[in-house]
């Protein structure tokens, strides 16, 4: 799928980032937020019928980026994340790998 017609929000009151696909919600991350900028990646979902189509990562990718422009340390408790982060480079300086999740995959 191409990330047309898809669209992400960051609701701090829910404590989740949303994708929406042409206007319906079709998954969410769910986060805690930490003193001094840490951001807790708990679970992500993907809706059924959304399966598939590459969607997870998308999310993945937008929720990440937008916790390092944000200047966030990213702790990911969440398996999805923390497969994400394993398999592709460019965050290890804005990790902190919780103790009993590996690193390496």
């Amino acid at each position: 799928m191409t990330d047309t017609g898809v669209r992400f929000r960051r609701d701090d009151e829910a404590r989740r980032y949303e994708m929406h696909v042409d206007g319906d919600l079709a998954g969410f991350a769910e986060f805690r937020i930490r003193p001094a900028g840490t951001i807790v990646f708990t679970h992500t979902v993907v809706l059924p019928g959304r399966e598939g189509q590459g969607l997870g990562s998308m999310l993945a990718r937008h929720v990440l980026d937008d916790a390092v422009a944000r200047g966030e340390r990213i702790v990911p408790r969440c398996p999805f994340i923390a497969a994400y982060l394993r398999r592709h480079g460019g965050y290890e300086a804005s990790v902190d790998w919780p103790e009993g999740v590996p690193r390496k995959g």
